[in-house]
């Protein structure tokens, strides 16, 4: 039997490192890859029927379609506390219960949706995130969770990489199960 390295399967591009400061070109990087995240979820999975969405990425994790509302869900939230963090001094967020909403009926629909407003908010949020000065970069919010402030600059590294590593767990398992070629 194959041995399954289960961390590999959870972290497909390794962890976010946390505390990290970033140049202003490493942040336009940043903006770029968070531009084009919909775009490539929705080639890779979009097309991908009921048995393929219905997937666990790995053993125990989300199914495809729960990842895709949940990258949704989690991108609302990053957009609304850019916002934030760009409008008022230091706001505290609120955090949510990310396993939780993916519990909620709405992670059983068609992942349309979801593509759909991933596409929508990233033009607006990229829209903003585009216009950011380096000063503006360096605004922040309190994350109560966390029990530390986050710099918008950190905030978009970590949205960037969330969009790759959730794109990630689908392609691989799409080429684990050879499904990269084929539309079902």
């Amino acid at each position: 039997m194959e041995h399954i390295d289960m961390e590999a399967l959870r972290y497909p591009i390794g962890k976010f490192e946390y505390g990290q400061t970033f140049t202003f070109d490493q942040t336009q990087a940043h903006i770029a890859t968070i531009a084009t995240m919909p775009h490539d979820l929705t080639a890779l999975v979009g097309k991908w029927g009921d048995e393929r969405l219905d997937t666990p990425y790995r053993p125990g994790g989300w199914s495809v379609r729960e990842l895709v509302h949940h990258v949704a869900d989690s991108h609302l939230n990053a957009y609304v506390r850019t916002k934030l963090a760009l409008t008022e001094a230091t706001p505290t967020i609120k955090p949510y219960e990310e396993g939780e909403w993916a519990k909620l009926p709405d992670s059983k629909l068609s992942i349309a949706p979801s593509l759909v407003i991933l596409s929508n908010l990233h033009l607006r949020w990229v829209t903003v995130l585009e216009t950011l000065t380096e000063k503006e970069l360096q605004r922040t919010y309190y994350h109560p969770s966390s029990a530390r402030e986050f710099a918008l600059s950190e905030m978009i590294a970590l949205y960037a990489w969330h969009g790759e590593h959730h794109y990630q767990h689908a392609r691989t398992l799409g080429e684990r199960n050879n499904w990269l070629d084929t539309v079902v």
